[in-house]
């Protein structure tokens, strides 16, 4: 039989001797309990006197509570900005579709980044807001989406932010009778806030050209609390004077009773949205439609000389990042002589009585003011061509 000797402290020892069926030798155990006290199975040893290892040592399964959770979220789906997992920054998520892998980076609530660390780079795209047609691109060291809507429609934003917004009102309709360009759109450019809410857009067509009587102004543009008015329509020779809008349309060419020193005033724009038509000439010479950027020029000659050209549009980046020009104002119509040219940013062009040249429309989705017509005889086969362009809403924000 063997034995087991248990000595304590130094103040205190003593043998004990047990029966030890799997030893053949005795052994020796000193006590790491200072006060030399032996331990039943219901006391606590300090973990201080706690040294080594336990050799083969079992927690038996009792002890335990287990709680396994999975820490992988498994979708079809990719992961969204507006996610926002419970787990925060860390959360993995694997699309099962593709085997794409993701670990959220960042999760500032309904901003969330989920980064790719899977079977792709970068981070997975945050859904700000839908509608139109999307573009991204960088300008400036930042990086920007847009939406462009050339219809009207609804911008749907999920995730509520700072945006620049460009809003474009329909071209006026060119009068038709040695008549003055249409006024261009209003154009306007703001910067605001949006919330997580749903936004009407609404694009402003271009006004319709007229026959026998005269055409109409252009529609207005809409969107995120702004308005951008349309332009307004040339006249008729003798019967009808130039319309405000936006931007106003050139003024009539006449000669009543041959009085060639007299004109007809192209009519104001608003202020903030565009410019003035130019006046008509003594002698059947239209002013330019008025533009966002320069007040339409005036018809000129005392016997059928020069129409006016349409007013300069404004440039706007927000679409592309590089400049594009909207809002241009219609080139008035001569009987003889120079025919007016429509004004950057989709303005159309004057006609010409005597040489049977056509105006033109304004350019859709730029606002442009429609071209005046040459001549009485041209009126009913050229209405269409003095059509205003329709308008256009750009959003865009940073990435």
């Amino acid at each position: 039989m063997a034995k087991v000797k248990i000595t304590g402290h130094a103040s205190g020892t003593g043998v004990l001797t047990v029966t030890a069926p799997n030893t053949s030798s005795d052994r020796t155990i000193t006590l790491p309990d200072s006060t030399g006290t032996l331990l039943d199975e219901n006391s606590s040893l300090p973990a201080a006197n706690l040294t080594g290892s336990i050799a083969n040592a079992r927690i038996p399964e009792s002890a335990v509570t287990q709680h396994v959770t999975d820490p992988i979220t498994k979708s079809t789906d990719e992961p969204a900005g507006d996610t926002n997992p419970s787990g925060g920054v860390g959360t993995l998520w694997l699309r099962t579709t593709t085997g794409e892998m993701y670990c959220c980076t960042d999760a500032t609530t309904d901003d969330n980044v989920w980064t790719n660390i899977g079977d792709g780079t970068g981070a997975q795209p945050i859904v700000y807001a839908t509608g139109g047609t999307e573009s991204t691109y960088s300008s400036g060291g930042n990086d920007y989406q847009s939406h462009t809507f050339t219809s009207s429609g609804t911008f749907a934003v999920s995730v509520g932010r700072s945006v620049d917004v460009l809003i474009v009102g329909g071209g006026g309709a060119g009068g038709n009778y040695h008549a003055g360009g249409g006024g261009a759109g209003g154009m306007q450019v703001v910067s605001t806030s949006v919330t997580a809410q749903n936004y009407s857009i609404v694009i402003g067509a271009g006004g319709a050209g007229g026959t026998t009587s005269v055409g109409s102004n252009g529609a207005n543009s809409s969107g995120i609390g702004t308005t951008s008015l349309g332009g307004g329509r040339g006249g008729n020779y003798r019967t009808t004077s130039p319309a405000s809008g936006g931007s106003g349309a050139g003024g009539n060419g006449t000669a009543s009773g041959g009085n060639y020193t007299q004109h007809i005033a192209g009519a104001a724009g608003t202020s903030g949205q565009g410019n003035a038509g130019g006046d008509g000439s003594g002698n059947h010479a239209g002013g330019g439609g008025g533009g966002k950027g320069a007040v339409g020029a005036d018809g000129q000659g005392t016997y059928g000389h020069t129409a006016g050209n349409g007013g300069a549009g404004g440039t706007n980046d927000y679409k592309t990042g590089s400049n594009i020009t909207y809002a241009g104002g219609g080139g008035g119509g001569v009987w003889s002589g120079t025919r007016g040219s429509g004004g950057s940013g989709g303005g159309g062009g004057g006609g010409h009585q005597n040489t049977i040249v056509a105006p033109s429309a304004g350019t859709a989705n730029t606002g442009g003011g429609g071209g005046g017509n040459g001549g009485q005889g041209n009126n009913t086969s050229y209405a269409a061509q003095t059509t205003g362009g329709s308008g256009i809403v750009v959003i865009r924000y940073q990435r």
